[in-house]
């Protein structure tokens, strides 16, 4: 896991996941730090590299992860800010890219 930076929590089996697997690809082009956290797949989201396969889920049981899509920022190695489920405007604040989702609902629950 990342000291610095940005964790998703997301498995393939979690509609809204799957619904913004898009914007997952774009934060890993745009975003630094960032990393995903795959619950159930690691090959899961397509095109993002140095995914954690989670499958056993200690790195989520230790991040208090009840709900997928968790994001979440880090800095110096502790959690400073969360979103959970796909959120546009929380998303687009922890991200800070502006139109990040544009075209997908304001809000999906995990």
């Amino acid at each position: 896991m990342i000291k610095d930076g940005l964790v998703v929590f997301a498995k393939r089996a979690c509609p809204a996941c799957a619904l913004i697997e898009p914007v997952m690809r774009r934060v890993a082009r745009e975003v630094p730090h960032f990393q995903v956290v795959s619950q159930d797949d690691p090959a899961f989201p397509a095109g993002v590299g140095n995914v954690i396969d989670d499958r056993e889920l200690d790195h989520s049981w230790l991040n208090n992860i009840e709900f997928t899509p968790t994001l979440i920022r880090y800095e110096n190695g502790r959690e400073v800010e969360r979103v959970v489920s796909w959120d546009r405007e929380g998303w687009r604040r922890l991200t800070g890219i502006r139109n990040l989702g544009d075209g997908l609902p304001a809000f999906q629950p995990g």
